[in-house]
């Protein structure tokens, strides 16, 4: 089994007017069960360069569905996804 936890939405760096943050473009997705290889894929965060406020994203989230799609349903992830994504090492 493996569990894939994301959100559509990541986070500004800033705080906004009521103290919170606002959405922002990139998030950090876990992936979790007995068959993913512990670590961190992609590279960090960069707070020192910005795009806009946002965080800027460094893995395509295609390549995370299509790891999955093809190391644990067995699928082909251009047919899922329409074109062929970089898999990540993490199974």
């Amino acid at each position: 089994m493996v569990t894939v936890v994301y959100s559509e939405f990541g986070r500004r760096v800033a705080a906004n007017a009521s103290g919170g943050t606002d959405h922002g473009t990139a998030a950090p997705v876990l992936v979790a069960g007995p068959r993913v290889r512990g670590g961190f894929y992609g590279a960090e965060p960069n707070l020192a360069d910005l795009d806009q406020g946002d965080i800027r994203f460094t893995t395509d989230f295609r390549s995370v569905y299509a790891t999955v799609l093809e190391g644990v349903l067995g699928v082909d992830s251009k047919v899922g996804l329409g074109a062929r994504f970089a898999p990540l090492g993490f199974l």
